[in-house]
């Protein structure tokens, strides 16, 4: 089991991979589950609980509202991805809220459950290290793209980033399914849904990419990375 899991600490953590596997070597029990249609609420900021999430189908957007009501959206968390992880070291960010974006089932996890998961101390906090320092590194060059980049710049590398992430080969191009709508796209990078609307656009008459309300297609990535200035 140990040099199972070792085996996410090379790649990118899903957690329901884990879940299976343990349920399959009947080393774990069943866990909680819920269910949220699109735009629920799964926490909000005066509801919080110590649960740890872990999403089973669908997509969770993590942000907070600014006082003048602005939505931040600070990450999209997708199947296999955890969020709300703080808590189970006695952290949090009190006035974060989580909401479905699709019609999503996660499990809802315990500190002890948790524990459960992943019994090796020493996996568990290199896994919760490596949590904590990919959300860092999102975070600082969500900061650097804020300060040096142009807006049009920003949603240029937000689509490049979001290829590497969730992209699937087709052919000569890259699809990514479950496309975000621009109002997201301002949110998660700082500029307006006017700008996101003006870049796709642009992109698309240049025949660098096409999209819908549910789909990107990039036609070719290095052209779209000769885009961002």
């Amino acid at each position: 089991m140990t040099a199972d899991l070792n085996m996410h600490l090379n790649n990118p953590i899903n957690f329901v991979n884990i879940i299976n596997l343990r349920m399959m070597n009947k080393e774990l029990t069943a866990l909680k589950t819920k269910s949220f249609q699109k735009n629920d609420a799964i926490y909000l900021p005066l509801n919080r609980t110590n649960h740890i999430y872990i999403v089973k189908e669908g997509r969770v957007k993590v942000g907070s509202s600014s006082g003048d009501d602005r939505e931040i959206i600070k990450r999209v968390v997708a199947k296999g991805e955890i969020f709300g992880a703080l808590s189970f070291i006695g952290q949090g960010t009190p006035n974060d809220y989580a909401i479905a974006m699709e019609d999503t089932e996660v499990y809802l996890l315990t500190k002890e459950e948790m524990l459960s998961l992943l019994p090796d101390q020493n996996i568990l906090n290199q896994l919760i290290i490596q949590l904590l320092g990919s959300r860092l590194i999102d975070m600082e060059a969500r900061v650097e793209s804020m300060v040096f980049k142009s807006s049009r710049s920003r949603v240029i590398n937000f689509l490049d980033n979001l290829v590497k992430r969730r992209g699937q080969r087709v052919g000569y191009e890259m699809l990514v399914r479950k496309f975000f709508t621009h109002q997201e796209i301002a949110n998660l990078t700082a500029t307006s849904r006017q700008t996101v609307t003006t870049v796709l656009n642009e992109l698309k008459s240049k025949n660098i990419l096409v999209f819908n309300r549910s789909r990107l297609l990039i036609r070719d990535m290095e052209l779209l990375r000769l885009e961002i200035a």
